[in-house]
């Protein structure tokens, strides 16, 4: 595919501009029920990050890799609980209101100890 330049810098700025979608997400062992929750600037892509870093066996919280290698990735399951509601508001602060989201979640689900893998 030939696209002359400013076509090809018009869809480089296109893409550099695009917000991508922010939110907190749960990485759920369906055989145990322990949870992870973790979030993102870009969710859908972390959530693909973790998939592929559990596959290699690669991912920072070794306690999920340990049961991931242990049950299979059949046994897990990913989901998006939340996402940041974007403002047209110069002074919104989207990873903070993230961080917020996030804080919010792990308290409600209970992620740590026996019910997750997240440290407290």
């Amino acid at each position: 595919m030939n696209l002359p330049p400013e076509t090809k810098r018009a869809l480089v700025r296109k893409y550099k501009d695009t917000v991508l979608p922010a939110g907190v997400f749960v990485i759920r062992n369906t055989l145990s029920g322990r949870i992870h929750v973790a979030g993102s600037l870009d969710v859908e892509g972390a959530m693909n990050r973790a998939r592929f870093e559990l596959g290699l066996r690669s991912h920072r919280n070794k306690a999920l890799v340990s049961d991931w290698a242990a049950h299979g990735a059949e046994h897990f399951s990913f989901e998006v609980i939340d996402r940041v509601k974007e403002r047209d508001d110069p002074a919104f602060d989207r990873a903070a209101e993230l961080e917020k989201l996030l804080a919010l979640w792990r308290e409600e689900l209970q992620c740590h100890g026996d019910r997750g893998y997240d440290a407290p």
